[in-house]
């Protein structure tokens, strides 16, 4: 299946819904913001949100600093 992942066009090997592909990508959840066809996702929903054939996800990693 293949997915858009930050305006690139992706194919997926496993995952079925968006936690399935964060493990997929290998990204650490806790410093995530996902949003899943223009729709921002909790984390407690990426379970329950199936991916589809040329969905698009904006992953956006929080990085602190000073």
């Amino acid at each position: 299946m293949n997915v858009w992942i930050n305006g690139e066009q992706r194919e997926l090997q496993a995952a079925t819904n968006v936690l399935e592909l964060m493990t997929e990508l290998k990204l650490p959840a806790p410093t995530l913001l996902v949003e899943h066809n223009a729709i921002a996702l909790r984390r407690e929903e990426w379970p329950g949100c199936p991916l589809s054939e040329g969905d698009r996800l904006e992953i956006i990693r929080i990085v602190a600093g000073g």
